[in-house]
């Protein structure tokens, strides 16, 4: 897929766009929103061009002008949706409540706050934007997952990175203890080194293991609420969040809820 020019990042130095590339970015912006909220309120099956050309007045045809398929317009759906989830959790983080106080637990005080902020986010976020998380985290729709790296993989590794860097601020203050690479499953092992190479870090193994683990049990927990699939027992599944924030601290060396 190609980014469409005007909402590329300028470079240093670069002419301001002129008022036809300002209507156009504007009128994307007002296709992508519209695709975006018949997500939300009819689910993926909903979002068609012809449904989103009449939300906006707009003939199916005319949306190619802006978007050279329906593919490529869910896939800038994505990038939007990855973009404000990734800074509302950055956001989180720089807001959490941090005592000022010098202490002997102060470093690891400072980062549990900021993992617990940055999960409560995401876990917020997601509940409120049921129809986005489903997109973005759920099964792939027809045509999205063929292995392009375009602007939606930007932004999801844009996302992502929000998580990994106070993984890796954690890892740099406070060290935790992680699998030695001769425990781990030697084909679990390859696996790891070739996702090490793709984020460009030299991390232990172990450490890129925690990492995963992390995600998973943080995914596992918010999507089983997401999708309803606690309900079955739970009503209110937030105390159980709290838990799953605990186990969390448990895999990177730090205590949760704080001591008092």
């Amino acid at each position: 897929m190609t980014q469409p020019a005007e909402i590329a990042a300028a470079g240093p130095g670069a002419a301001p766009p002129s008022r036809r590339d300002r209507l156009r970015a504007a009128t994307i912006e007002e296709i992508t929103q519209a695709a975006r909220q018949l997500l939300v309120k009819d689910g993926p099956e909903a979002v068609s061009l012809r449904a989103i050309a009449r939300e906006i007045g707009m003939t199916a045809p005319g949306l190619y002008r802006y978007f050279g398929s329906h593919e490529e317009l869910i896939r800038y759906v994505c990038a939007n949706i990855f973009t404000e989830l990734g800074e509302d959790i950055h956001q989180a983080i720089q807001a959490a409540a941090v005592p000022a106080e010098d202490g002997p637990d102060l470093v690891t005080t400072k980062l549990t706050i900021k993992m617990v902020a940055a999960c409560r986010e995401f876990r917020r976020w997601s509940l409120t934007h049921k129809g986005e998380f489903g997109l973005v985290f759920g099964v792939p729709l027809p045509g999205l997952d063929d292995a392009r790296h375009d602007i939606a993989d930007e932004c999801a590794l844009t996302f992502a990175g929000t998580f990994f860097a106070l993984f890796l601020e954690l890892w740099k203050m406070a060290p935790f203890p992680v699998p030695d690479p001769a425990a781990i499953d030697p084909g679990l092992r390859g696996q790891l080194e070739r996702y090490r190479d793709e984020l460009g870090t030299d991390l232990p193994l172990g450490a890129v293991l925690t990492f995963l683990r992390c995600w998973m049990v943080l995914y596992g927990a918010v999507a089983m609420e997401v999708f309803g699939h606690l309900s079955f027992a739970l009503e209110d599944p937030a105390p159980m969040f709290e838990i799953t924030l605990a186990d969390l601290a448990a895999l990177l060396g730090l205590r949760y809820p704080l001591p008092s």
